[in-house]
């Protein structure tokens, strides 16, 4: 008997009859011998219509409130799913984030999980009861209802399967699997049918919308296989997983972009110790992510320092860098939200050598050009006007012939 931790995105649980489709799907695991705890994220664009609701109830509403409503989503969901499942003669019990208890810290909106208490859980299973846990939500030590920022729920899905001790992790989305980009943008686009933990943080990170970031990190921290699977057909699914050496072979896998990017240039800041740290310390106090930077050489005792943050996050930015610059005896502050960042990524990438001047000149080629270039073992990304987003993705798989499997 295996324990398998199932975790179903908005989309899988847009309505009635895909909540029905849901319970089908957890009802084939049960009847096959399995202990099922499975993980909700709330209907499709649910989550939008209380962060919209909240923002219209007040400009900047008080984030203790704001995470108490924008958690009521999933609570719709699992009850819902555990209502159909008892009507279908399958014992299930939902639980909320409190109750299972999923304890963060106190950063709201973006919390993170420090302890799941699975004693109520494992108690439930024992009776062989299918657990059904709201996604994406926890409470803090104080007991404030938290969020863990937006996609949680595979975060949620993953933490419980790591703290169970589960055989497997299965993440249910609308796609069939990890593509080496973007089927959308590129019709040649190939299923990956494995891909190691390191290669899917680095898409992840880089735009792919599969998993999010943080529960590959914790996928990979407790070595819990990910197989991302589609909800709405049997075929296909792709094994995240530790690199093996099959996976070693493949210079590149895949390709990935992000147009939810901004540009932000501090003009004429002086070039002394410490002022870096000034401008950065205060995003990070309010847990804005900066992604890449770059900073030109001196010219007579200034510099400029250009970094970019997520389009979700540039309204804080902005008033901080531009609060921040002033003290600093910065110019100015530039903000360009008409880019993009393309990356390519690939754990062969390490032991290859001429992959960026092969990404550099494809990009040439177009009349791409390149404003920012940020490089890992396995990855290089660069930040491109939005416009040849698209293009650049394209031209970027064809040379690398991802289109092939290898």
């Amino acid at each position: 008997m295996a324990l398998i931790v199932q975790k179903f995105g908005g989309t899988s649980v847009a309505d009635i009859d895909k909540i029905k489709n849901v319970a089908q799907k957890v009802i084939n695991v049960k009847k096959a011998g399995n202990k099922v705890v499975v993980v909700l994220s709330a209907m499709a664009g649910e989550t939008d219509r209380l962060i919209d609701m909240a923002h219209r109830a007040a400009e900047t509403p008080n984030e203790r409130e704001y995470d108490s409503l924008i958690s009521t989503g999933e609570q719709v969901t699992i009850t819902l799913l555990s209502i159909v499942l008892n009507s279908m003669g399958y014992p299930a019990k939902s639980f909320l984030g409190f109750q299972v208890k999923v304890l963060t810290d106190k950063s709201h909106k973006k919390a993170r999980i420090s302890l799941i208490d699975t004693v109520s859980i494992k108690k439930e299973l024992k009776k062989g009861t299918i657990i059904i846990v709201a996604g994406f939500q926890g409470v803090d030590e104080e007991n404030n209802i938290t969020t863990l920022g937006r996609g949680g729920s595979d975060t949620s899905a993953v933490a419980l399967a790591a703290a169970l001790k589960a055989d497997q992790c299965d993440i249910f989305t609308d796609v069939d699997g990890v593509y080496t980009t973007d089927p959308n943008v590129c019709n040649k686009a190939r299923r990956l049918d494995k891909i190691s933990y390191d290669e899917m943080l680095e898409m992840a990170m880089t735009g792919a919308k599969v998993l999010h970031p943080r529960s590959v990190e914790m996928a990979k921290k407790y070595n819990v296989p990910v197989y991302v699977k589609s909800t709405f057909s049997d075929k296909g699914g792709t094994l995240v997983t530790r690199e093996d050496k099959d996976m070693e072979r493949e210079i590149i896998s895949g390709v990935t972009y992000d147009r939810d990017q901004v540009k932000i240039t501090v003009v004429g800041v002086p070039d002394q110790p410490g002022v870096a740290a000034d401008l950065f310390t205060p995003l990070s106090d309010k847990n804005i992510f900066v992604d890449m930077i770059i900073q030109n050489a001196s010219l007579e005792g200034y510099t400029d320092l250009t970094f970019t943050v997520s389009k979700k996050d540039l309204k804080d930015a902005q008033k901080i860098v531009e609060s921040t610059a002033k003290k600093v005896g910065a110019k100015k502050v530039e903000i360009d939200d008409q880019v993009a960042k393309v990356s390519i990524i690939g754990v062969g990438m390490a032991s290859h050598s001429g992959v960026a001047a092969k990404m550099f000149k494809t990009l040439a080629k177009e009349g791409v050009n390149i404003m920012m270039i940020s490089t890992s073992e396995i990855k290089i990304s660069c930040i491109i006007q939005r416009k040849y987003m698209e293009l650049a993705v394209s031209v970027l798989h064809e040379a690398f012939n991802l289109a092939k499997k290898k």
